[in-house]
Order: structure tokens, then sequence, then C-alpha cells
């Protein structure tokens, strides 16, 4: 399983078009997502603050879209990376971040 933190409002847009594509896709080639051991990283360093925000529970097996795991240098871990849209059914929960 892997994750992918969106504000609420780009998951239904997702829902309606079928799939999820993250404005990372365009610019950098690729999703980012997390394993679960970095999501609380991740929220603190991207996302503090915001309000409405999703956790996206992710089935790797289920992904149409090829996915590597790549060394971010900024912490020195790998992380999941999605390379193409997310297709809905790959996601098995969407999960309200309080």
């Amino acid at each position: 399983m892997i994750y992918h933190v969106v504000q609420q409002q780009q998951w239904n847009t997702a829902l309606a078009q079928g799939y999820y594509e993250a404005p990372s896709l365009q610019l950098e080639g690729f999703i980012h997502c997390s394993q679960q051991s970095q999501i609380e990283g991740v929220l603190q360093r991207y996302y503090k603050g915001q309000m409405g925000l999703l956790l996206l529970h992710i089935e790797e097996t289920l992904l149409d879209a090829p996915l590597k795991y790549e060394l971010a240098p900024s912490v020195n871990e790998e992380f999941p990376h999605v390379f193409g849209r997310i297709n809905i059914n790959a996601v098995t929960k969407a999960v309200p971040i309080q």
C-alpha cells in the first residue's frame, strides 16, 4: 500500500473523471506518494495548517501506471512515484486527515 495526500476538491474532480492526475505529473513526470512511515513527515513539510485534505490509500498492485521508488535527497529516503494517472480502482480508501 502507498499513500497520497490530496485536497477534497481535487479528489472530487478525479472521481468525476475516472482517474487522478496531480499537477506534479505535468511538472515533474510523476505523482508523489509515500509509504506509511513517511506520511507524518510529508504532512509536516508540505501540508502544515492546510484543511480539507484526504489521504488516498493506493493498492500498488492495481495501478495501471508504472510505479518506481526513487531517492529524495532532501530527506535521504526513497519514495514511491507513480509515472502516470492513478486509476480510481487502485484507490481503496480516501480518508479525511484531521
